[in-house]
């Protein structure tokens, strides 16, 4: 009765036990690396993203200082094209009342 308790299918319970604990060591051992795997790509990741906040940053006060300069530019060119209409307004009434009169 003793030897059919420790045989199983010609496996004593031990080596039974054995082969699963080692299965289980081994999982283990890829789900660590993995997790190292992982940290590292995270820590990576921060790293990208640390460069592109600091990007952001020097991105956004070449902006502050470009935007006035542009309104100055924009301003200059509505008046321009203003005076562009104004001219061909005034241009074509005075050929209209010139072959008019």
């Amino acid at each position: 009765m003793c030897a059919d308790y420790l045989q199983v299918n010609g496996n004593s319970k031990l080596e039974r036990l054995q082969g699963d604990v080692e299965e289980v060591k081994v999982i283990m051992l890829e789900n660590r690396n993995k997790a190292e795997d992982r940290g590292e790509k995270l820590s990576d990741l921060n790293d990208r993203a640390e460069v592109l906040r600091e990007k952001a940053k020097g991105f956004e006060k070449t902006t502050r200082k470009l935007v006035p300069n542009n309104r100055c530019e924009n301003k200059k060119v509505v008046f321009i094209a203003i005076g562009v209409v104004a001219g061909l307004v005034i241009l074509g009434l005075v050929i209209f009342f010139a072959r008019v009169g």
